[in-house]
Order: structure tokens, then C-alpha cells, then sequence
């Protein structure tokens, strides 16, 4: 299966490859999207995207450590891409992805980070306690002398995949195979290459193992009840586990119910708050600036951990140095980010031109070639900035930023580090999931909460021995 590939042209429609239970799906190819971003994919039978319950998942009683051992070899399989299975996905992905080529080569080439095992140990005992309650029943003292005993068993699990990250495909396929239960995961129509890349190259690690087998992954349009209704029910899955916009997490709550239930990693927004302390000197101003860049630019602002809106505690003109020296370094290339983002789209340019003839009260660095624009304003502007835009507010005191943050802001970069502890208590009351050192937003240490819980323990099935 390793060397499986399905001809695509420059000039024609890119062709998707389906994993059904762990091998490639050979049939019919069907079209799907528009002229601009044409693609193919097989025809799905409903059929073969679901296990019966009558029967235990394929790896519900492999130990623990085996599954550790596969990711393991999986990782180093895809850092070396001897089959070219990510190669070949990152020539389509190229191809339809709104992200630059070199950012989609950069992070293709760190996914094999999400598959070592200290990183698969965190999540398995800072989420579940360890993993003797995955291979067993662990034993729990109650009050009164009683003993019972708990297991995290094995789910069903529908995987609704967000595509502005390539990581993402990873990070559900990691958390699948260590649940041991089986998987599904929807394709998203912005990265309908990676995940099958991972399984497939899984596959060529350990052909036919119980965890490659409990895999699937197939494309459909989101939303689409024919789809949906049958397979978004109780009877075959016990949870949806879904990424991405609004719109996404509503269509999925219509399924919700009784003994199917959401685990939603919700949109999001990010902001950073940066101290008077960055003033203390040019090297101080210069770190500052570098990591708000760095947190604003994480895959060119597409990620739900990139800044948008920065408060900066200082006087006018030491906010407009720092804006000044933002707007320069955005125009960096990182690691997840490339020098030149997407252009300022018409619409939002002609709001930033308002702006612009509002001096002094706003002023705006940079232009519209996407290497990074920075706006000063009052308050906060009342559109998205996106694309590496970026909105800096003034504030006499970094605690009054605190009330610009919400349920729907994830993460919180905060410079300097010292500030934090005096901040944290705040943030987290107005509903805020993570706060962090400022020019550390990107990427999110595994084994800790994510979104406001632990995923590992969520997707379980937790069942009791009384």
C-alpha cells in the first residue's frame, strides 16, 4: 500500500486519496468542488465507514506501550519519507492550500515532532493518570471502606478536522491511536492530504496492526445530511469530535443527543499584552516586538493561538515605537510563517484607509503586500485583522486589556514573563484558556489542557466497576 498513487495533472482536477480501515480505497472517483479548486474523490459507501458495536474495535486490547512503539516508529517513517507518501501530499497540498509553499514545507517537515514518545507519555499521564487505565481496570478507594474500580475505554470516534494547520491531522490521529478506539476523520476541503499522508505511512510501518486498521478517512462536504444523518448517530459513535468556524460547530450540535455527544474545539481568537517593562531599554523594545511578531505570524495569522489585537502599557510615543518596530519584524519569515502573507483583500483595505486619514487618533505602519501591517488605534478596531494585521491599543495598565478578553479569546501572551502571575487569576476569570510567555503561542506542550480541558481524558469512555 505504501506505494500506492493516484495520477493528478497540473492542468486537471487533484485526486484525494480515501483510507477506509486502513487501506486506500480504490473505487470510482467522483468530482467535488468548483473550476479554481477542482478535486476527486472515491464515491463514499456509508457502510464501510462505520464498526458495529456487536464487536470491540480492532485495537481495543493492544497494550498501551505497542501503540506508543507504533507512533514512535510512525514519527520516524514520516521525518524520512523513504515511500515520498508526504512528498506526494505536499505537492497537491501546494496546489489548493491557502498557505505558502515554504510555510506547508516547513511544517510538513516538523510533523513527526507529535509522534516521540516523551510528547505521547505527557498527554497519557498528565491526562489519564497513566496507562493502566487504558490496558485495565484501576482500582479506587471510596469513602466507607468501598472499593471500586475505573477504566478510560475505548471510544467511537467521528474526527471533524480543521485544515489551517497541518498539524491538526496529526494531533487527531496521535489522540486516536492512544484511545484505542476506532476513528473517522472528516477531510477538510483546506487540507484533504495530510491525515491520509500520516495513515498511510502508518500503514507502511505496521501493515494490517489493530491501530492501522481502526482508522478511516474519507471527504464530504461539511454539512451535507445525506451524510451526516446516518453517520452522526449513537448507533455507531459515541462522540464528535470537532474543529473549526461557527458555522461547523452549529451544523454539528444539530446531532448532538443522548449517547453522542460534542467534544468541540471551538474558534478562536488570541491577543498579547506587553509591559511598560519592554521600554526599559532598545534590547528589551527589540525582544518585545520580536515575539508579538512571532505570536502574530504563527501560519500567517491562520491559527486560532495567533495575536490580533496587542495591548501595550505605555505612553503614546513609546507605543508607537513598539508598533513601528512590530510592523518590521512581521515581515520575517519563522518557521511557521513566511516573510509575505496573502494580499490585503479590496475590503478590508478601503476600512484601513479610513483609518489611515484619522491621524493622529489612529495611524497605521505598513502597506498591503502582506509583509505586515500594524494599526494604533483607541479601542480596539471592530474588524478581523487578518493576514498579518495586527491591532495595537495603548493602555495605561495592563489590567485594563484584561477586559477586552473573553470565552472566545484562547490564548494570552504576556510580556514580561513576571507580569503573569499578577494577570493570570484575571485572565482566566473572563474566561481565557491559556496564557503564555509572549513569542511562545505557537504549538501547545502536549500533556496539557487544550481549549479549556484534557482531550485524552474527554474522548474516553469512562466506565465504572461498583
Amino acid at each position: 500500500m505504501s506505494g500506492t498513487t493516484l495520477d493528478s495533472t497540473a492542468a486537471g482536477p487533484v485526486a484525494v486519496v480515501h483510507i477506509i480501515r486502513g487501506e486506500v480505497d480504490e473505487g470510482a472517483h467522483i468530482d467535488h468542488g468548483r473550476t479554481a479548486a477542482a478535486f476527486t474523490a472515491p464515491a463514499l459507501d456509508l457502510d464501510r465507514l462505520v464498526w458495529p458495536r456487536t464487536e470491540p474495535g480492532p485495537a481495543f486490547h493492544v497494550p498501551t506501550a505497542e501503540i506508543v512503539d507504533l507512533l514512535v516508529e510512525t514519527g520516524e517513517a514520516l521525518k524520512a519519507d523513504r515511500d515520498g507518501l508526504l512528498a506526494e501530499a505536499l505537492d497537491r497540498m501546494v496546489r489548493v492550500s491557502p498557505l505558502p509553499a515554504e510555510v506547508l514545507e516547513r511544517a510538513y517537515a516538523a510533523l513527526w515532532r507529535s509522534f516521540q514518545r516523551p510528547g505521547l507519555y505527557a498527554q497519557i499521564d498528565h491526562e489519564l493518570g497513566g496507562a493502566e487505565v487504558l490496558d485495565g481496570w484501576r482500582e479506587v478507594r471510596l469513602p466507607g471502606n468501598r472499593i471500586a474500580a475505573t477504566r478510560a475505554f475505548p471510544p467511537r470516534l467521528v474526527h471533524i478536522i480543521a485544515g489551517n494547520a497541518p498539524g491538526v491531522a496529526a494531533m487527531s490521529v496521535v489522540r486516536g491511536a492512544l484511545t484505542k478506539g476506532v476513528n473517522l476523520l472528516k477531510l477538510p476541503s483546506n487540507d484533504l492530504f495530510t491525515a491520509t499522508a500520516i495513515l498511510r505511512t502508518m500503514a507502511a510501518v505496521a501493515p494490517g496492526h489493530p491501530v492501522v486498521r481502526s482508522f478511516s478517512a474519507v471527504y464530504w462536504r461539511g454539512g451535507d445530511a445525506a451524510v451526516e444523518s446516518v453517520l452522526f448517530r449513537p448507533q455507531f459513535f459515541d462522540k464528535l469530535v470537532a474543529w473549526g468556524g461557527e458555522a461547523t460547530i452549529r451544523g454539528a450540535l444539530r446531532y448532538v443527543g443522548p449517547g453522542f455527544e460534542l467534544v468541540s474545539f471551538d474558534p478562536k481568537t488570541s491577543i498579547s499584552l506587553i509591559g511598560r517593562e519592554a521600554f526599559e531599554s532598545p534590547r528589551t523594545l527589540a525582544e518585545a516586538a520580536d515575539a508579538g511578531a512571532a505570536d502574530a505570524t504563527f501560519f500567517n495569522q491562520q491559527a486560532c493561538v495567533a495575536s490580533r489585537f496587542q495591548f501595550v502599557e505605555g505612553s503614546l510615543d513609546e507605543v508607537d515605537r513598539y508598533a513601528a518596530l512590530l510592523c518590521e519584524r512581521l515581515g520575517v519569515a519563522r518557521e511557521f510563517s513566511s516573510a509575505a502573507g496573502p494580499r490585503v483583500p479590496t475590503a478590508l483595505r478601503e476600512e484601513i484607509d479610513v483609518l489611515r486619514s484619522l491621524a493622529p487618533e489612529y495611524r497605521v505602519w505598513g502597506g498591503y503586500d502582506g509583509r505586515g501591517l500594524v494599526i494604533r488605534s483607541p479601542e480596539p478596531v471592530d474588524f478581523h485583522p487578518d493576514g498579518k494585521i495586527v491591532n495595537v491599543v495603548p493602555v495605561g495598565d495592563l489590567s485594563e486589556a484584561v477586559t477586552h478578553a473573553g470565552v472566545v479569546t484562547q490564548t494570552v501572551g504576556v510580556y514580561p514573563d513576571t507580569r503573569k502571575a499578577h494577570l493570570r487569576d484575571a485572565i482566566a476569570c473572563a474566561g481565557v484558556q491559556r496564557v503564555v510567555s509572549l513569542g511562545l503561542a505557537g504549538g501547545m506542550p502536549p500533556g496539557l489542557s487544550h481549549d479549556g480541558f484534557y482531550p485524552l481524558q474527554r474522548l474516553m469512555r469512562w466506565v465504572n466497576d461498583e
